[in-house]
């Protein structure tokens, strides 16, 4: 097992065991996310494109709106208009107004998207087992406790991804 600090060849020692923990996650969650990103390509959309996908095949048929999905999704993305607007133009989603309330937009996953995820499921689902699968089962849930942890200093500064870049989601943009 290779350390950090041979990894990144520091010679200075860290300032502390949290820069060296922080330092450990931030090269640990970029190769996590490197590996996923190589798994989406060939079906041409990111990695955060799967993750809405998912979390709006998740909400089917009822569809999200902006705040929603920027709530649910994994890693935050300063401009969530666009990326639904990129999905979109893949017609991997569809987006309509409110009845109600024409300030809100609900997004659903289309039928091409749901095709898409089920043709990506089998590849997708071996992914963590193959990135994780040499810890064991009490291992794995240690990490995931000890990350669960780490993160709640975390909440309360981290601000929601916005839709427009600069207001609420609801507000934003028409983008249908």
């Amino acid at each position: 097992m290779t350390s950090l600090k041979t990894e990144i060849a520091q010679n200075q020692p860290f300032a502390s065991p949290a820069e060296e923990a922080i330092l450990n996650l931030m090269r640990t969650a970029d190769c996590l996310q490197r590996a996923f990103q190589h798994a989406t390509r060939p079906w041409g959309i990111t990695a955060t494109q799967y993750n809405v996908l998912r979390i709006l095949r998740g909400a089917h048929p009822d569809g999200l709106t902006c705040s929603a999905i920027g709530e649910r999704i994994i890693t935050a993305v300063p401009d969530i208009t666009r990326l639904l607007a990129r999905l979109k133009a893949l017609h991997l989603i569809r987006q309509h107004r409110d009845r109600n309330d024409r300030r809100i937009l609900w997004t659903h996953v289309s039928e091409t998207g749901l095709a898409l995820l089920a043709e990506m499921d089998e590849v997708i689902a071996l992914l963590p087992a193959e990135l994780l699968g040499h810890l064991s089962e009490h291992e794995q849930e240690e990490l995931i406790r000890l990350l669960e942890m780490a993160r709640l200093k975390c909440q309360p500064s981290v601000a929601p991804p916005t839709c427009d870049g600069k207001q609420a989601c609801e507000g934003g943009a028409d983008h249908s």
